[in-house]
């Protein structure tokens, strides 16, 4: 995948793992753009999840991190943006399969059920695994609605 600003966005659940991920992504040399939040004071994920979703949408950032506590809430807010493909990982397999079959170009991770060691490993698979492409890209473009 070729990274070019990493787009951030978390909840209030997943702001203390984005802060890991900030950490990360300094380590591996990756610019990032944090759409928010920037605490644990409670808030809603959609605002922060559509705001990453447009800045993609803009080209000021590709791909995606996102966080919130069960991964599913941000997930869902990302994918009613047409070009956003999100998927959420708890592991590293799934990473994987994300991008070898899903070609997402938005990582969802379950701020309160992964520790760092594990985010770690889920990072690593999405920035180096490539999609496979051939009857995977088949099913891709069927996903969009007409």
């Amino acid at each position: 995948m070729e990274v070019k600003t990493v787009g951030l966005a978390s909840d209030h659940a997943g702001y203390a793992l984005k802060q890991y991920v900030i950490e990360y992504l300094k380590e591996k040399g990756y610019a990032y753009k944090d759409y928010g939040t920037y605490s644990e004071a409670s808030c809603d994920y959609p605002d922060f999840g559509h705001a990453l979703a447009e800045g993609m949408e803009r080209g000021e950032v590709f791909p995606g991190i996102a966080i919130c506590g069960s991964g599913q809430g941000i997930s869902m807010t990302l994918n009613k943006h047409p070009m956003i493909r999100a998927g959420v990982a708890w592991c590293e397999e799934i990473a994987h399969l994300i991008r070898q079959h899903n070609d997402a170009n938005v990582l969802v991770m379950p701020g309160r059920f992964i520790d760092e060691a594990t985010a770690k490993k889920i990072m690593d698979e999405f920035f180096t695994v490539p999609f496979e492409g051939g009857r995977h890209q088949r099913r891709i473009d069927k996903i969009p609605l007409k």
